[in-house]
Order: structure tokens, then C-alpha cells, then sequence
């Protein structure tokens, strides 16, 4: 079946294009995920008829609602701003997120960027990172933010990376110095 196109308005009354696919994957619940463009991918099972589908498009505007009231009370506002000159400079502006902040919680990841649900576009730094050069700090930031229009580390995803910002090799040396001299290994995500 050929997907299907729509427009939803979000809470500040912006248009928001939205593209529902059907997975034979799905079988009873439907997932959405926000693009890089800022449009919402939803994938539905493939038997949902039209009328169920209006109604997931419009349970669909309250989920976006929470979640950008969760993404306002979870963002760091030094770390927001530091993300937004990172994406102009070293990608033009084109990535999107939603939320930035410090966690306390990560023992082995340095970073981590949600996709789908209602942390969909959520990116977690872990703060035992804080002190680390601008440099490095600024690496993992990239990193995590790129994720938003790559999801795996595949070799576009490295090659952007390196293009994008310069220091990558020497921050993922840095990284792996500080791994070994700690006697572990840090990963910048899953």
C-alpha cells in the first residue's frame, strides 16, 4: 500500500507534515518517530483502517504536546545553547532536536539521542564529562546531534562526522586515552 501523507498543526499552530506507513512488523500498536526535516514518520499496522488512523493523528497532536512540555522542563539551557552553535557551525543548522541536558546516571556511554516515542529527539551528556576539553565535550555534543539524521554508525554517518567537525579523530583519541588510563572503555552511545 502506498503511504499515506498528511498535515497536522502542532501546539503553537504550526503545519507538520506527517508520513504514515504501513509495517506488517505491527501488529497492534503504531510508532512514530520526528525526522530530521521535522516531519513525523508514523508506522501503523498494516490492517488500521482510515478512521482509526484520524484518530492516531490526533491522539498523535497531544503526544507531541507532552512531549515538548517534557523536553522544556528537561533541557539545560547552557547546553542548548552550546548545541545550537555546534549545529550552525558545523551543520548549517539542519539538525533538530528537542531536548539537551546533563545526566548523572551514565557509567559507560558519554551520550545518548533518543528517537521515536515521546522522547523522541531527547540527547542525554553525561556530566562526568563536564570538566573534559571544550574540544572533546564538543565531539560527543556533534556526535549525539547527528544521530538525529543518522540513527546508526554507519560509514555515511562517520564520514558526515569528520567532514562536519574536524576534531573528530583526535576527540575519539582523547576519549579512548582516558578509557584506557581509567582501565575501561567509554562509548559514545549505543
Amino acid at each position: 500500500m502506498p503511504d499515506l501523507h498528511y498535515t497536522i498543526q502542532d501546539n503553537a499552530g504550526k503545519p507538520v507534515s506527517v508520513i504514515v506507513k504501513r509495517d506488517k512488523r505491527l501488529k497492534k500498536n503504531s510508532r512514530w518517530v520526528r525526522q530530521a526535516d521535522g516531519s513525523l514518520l508514523v508506522r501503523v499496522p498494516v490492517r488500521l483502517n482510515r478512521r482509526a488512523i484520524d484518530e492516531l493523528l490526533t491522539q498523535l497532536t497531544r503526544h507531541m504536546e507532552r512531549a515538548e512540555n517534557l523536553a522544556a522542563r528537561r533541557i539545560d539551557r547552557d547546553l542548548q545553547q552550546r548545541a545550537e552553535e555546534i549545529n550552525r557551525k558545523h551543520f548549517g543548522g539542519g539538525l533538530h532536536w528537542l531536548a539537551i541536558r546533563w545526566v548523572d546516571n551514565m557509567q559507560q556511554r558519554l551520550g545518548s539521542c533518543s528517537r521515536g516515542g515521546p522522547t523522541d529527539g531527547h540527547i542525554r551528556i553525561s556530566a562526568r564529562i563536564r570538566n573534559w576539553p571544550d574540544w572533546v565535550v564538543d565531539y560527543v555534543i556533534a556526535h549525539e546531534l547527528l544521530h538525529r539524521r543518522h540513527p546508526n554508525h554507519s560509514p555515511v554517518y562517520w564520514d558526515e562526522l569528520k567532514r562536519a567537525y574536524p576534531l573528530t579523530e583526535r576527540a575519539v583519541g582523547f576519549i579512548k586515552g582516558v578509557g584506557f588510563a581509567q582501565g575501561q572503555s567509554f562509548e559514545a552511545d549505543d
